[in-house]
């Protein structure tokens, strides 16, 4: 337990210490380094730089969130040019399903701790995890958070309310993939967090043999 909770306090530093700010876009050779909260400022910025630049991999560093809308746009670009994706420090929410659009998608190296926080509905089921953020399952899942809610008529038909969402973002709370530099390599975990622990993820509830590795969620 002191381990554990050793190893989240960790991450919990790294979070609390980035300042929550708007994306920042670099081209460092062929990658794109995007930074930042994913708001809508920069996407026709960061489409025109994946897809007329020669980039390899889009690498996301401490992006904190961002709209769902956003991340779809993000993520349509990432898969339709069929760049890969890595992250470096924290990526959340928004940040993590543009990720997962990626062709290949890494952790970084260095003494950084590398954080992936996905939101959800729901505590996933062990069956899920296998498979929830595989190629067209990662997808699925971002639509259910992106598709209007649908609001019964006096008819009983239903139409889509714009404004209102079948699911938000909630902050802390989802599935958070986690790698931390030790003396005896990189450790992988998964971990579940209810949103109730804030930015103390020591009580987030760990998920017994799920190595994002072997999940698919990020690639050796």
């Amino acid at each position: 337990m002191n381990r554990l909770r050793n190893l989240c306090l960790a991450m919990t530093v790294s979070c609390t210490c980035i300042a929550v700010q708007a994306a920042d876009l670099s081209l460092e050779g062929n990658r794109l380094i995007v930074s930042g909260m994913l708001d809508g400022g920069l996407v026709q910025a960061f489409v025109e730089m994946v897809t007329r630049a020669k980039v390899q991999t889009v690498v996301f560093e401490d992006s904190l969130g961002g709209s769902a809308q956003v991340a779809g746009l993000y993520a349509t670009a990432i898969r339709g040019t069929g760049v890969s994706t890595e992250v470096i420090g924290q990526c959340h929410a928004a940040c993590a399903y543009a990720f997962l659009a990626g062709k290949t998608h890494r952790f970084g190296e260095g003494e950084q701790v590398n954080a992936l926080l996905i939101p959800v509905g729901t505590r996933p089921k062990p069956s899920e995890l296998a498979s929830r953020w595989r190629g067209q399952e990662a997808q699925k899942t971002l639509a259910e958070l992106t598709v209007p809610a649908e609001v019964p008529r006096a008819n009983g038909r239903a139409s889509a309310v714009d404004a209102s969402f079948k699911e938000k973002w909630r902050p802390e709370h989802g599935v958070l993939f986690l790698a931390r530099p030790t003396l005896f390599g990189r450790t992988y975990n998964t971990y579940y967090c209810d949103g109730t622990q804030g930015r103390d993820f020591a009580r987030c509830e760990l998920l017994p043999d799920a190595d994002p590795r072997k999940l698919g969620v990020i690639d050796d």
